[in-house]
């Protein structure tokens, strides 16, 4: 049973929601990043160079440190940012030395569609922990697996919120990655970019092993598993409520 808490409040929360699926909050905010620490429900944390932009974020290695100084004991994701193949193994080295809770991510392509399986691998045999970031089908899941298989310990993050995005079901999709990466220990299957509340509900209920959570999304929480009716009744006062403060007459 995990427990559901907002995503500013560390202290245990009163109701509890049937969730097998790791939840890992996805940001670069570091005093959420912080606050989300002392919360017993986030068992990780991933961020991207995007993320970190929007933060406002100059120095990635001195961001990084702090949230690791914060977070010594569970995994962290960082992303590298190079597209030469050979950058990218060396920034992915020094980012694996930052601390032992650190996982690489590495992007399944560089821009021009060339597949990093070579770096994955070469990293892969290193000991580096990685993140595989940016997948969208089986095939991909597949390639990763048998590079990364009896290795050190890895995620497959197959972004699940934007197959959704396509008009596609990604549920399917998941189901058969997992199928893919099921005969090897060293694989979590992770699912990315969730759009809803409802996502993490698919991901526990097929088994996948992690999600990431913005905090918008980790805000709407406490609302899983709600009373329908008591949803209603809460919406329909919020309504009025918003009517009333508006002035509103006819």
């Amino acid at each position: 049973m995990a427990t559901i808490a907002s995503s500013r409040d560390p202290a245990p929360p009163a109701a509890f929601v049937p969730v097998n699926v790791a939840i890992f909050a996805d940001g670069a905010d570091v005093q959420g990043i912080l606050d989300l620490a002392r919360n017993p429900m986030i068992k990780g944390f991933t961020t991207n160079p995007t993320l970190m932009r929007a933060a406002g974020i100059a120095d990635y290695e001195a961001f990084a440190r702090e949230v690791l100084a914060a977070v010594p004991d569970m995994p962290v994701s960082f992303e590298v940012f190079a597209d030469d193949f050979e950058e990218m193994r060396r920034q992915a080295l020094r980012i694996a030395g930052w601390a032992d809770n650190v996982y690489v991510k590495i992007p399944i392509t560089d821009t021009h569609r060339r597949s990093t399986t070579d770096v994955i691998t070469a990293l892969g045999e290193s000991g580096v922990k990685l993140n595989v970031t940016a997948m969208f089908t089986p095939e991909q899941a597949r390639r990763v697996s048998a590079e990364l298989a009896g290795g050190p310990p890895a995620f497959l993050s197959v972004f699940a919120g934007r197959i959704a995005d396509s008009g596609r079901d990604p549920v399917p999709i998941m189901r058969e990655c997992l199928d893919v990466i099921a005969p090897h220990a060293n694989l979590k299957l992770l699912w990315a970019s969730p759009r809803e509340v409802l996502n993490i509900v698919q991901a526990d209920e097929i088994g996948c092993h992690i999600i990431t959570v913005t905090h918008d999304l980790l805000k709407k929480l406490p609302g899983l598993g709600k009373d329908l009716d008591q949803f209603s009744l809460e919406t329909v006062r919020m309504f009025h409520g918003d009517a009333a403060a508006a002035g509103y007459s006819l």
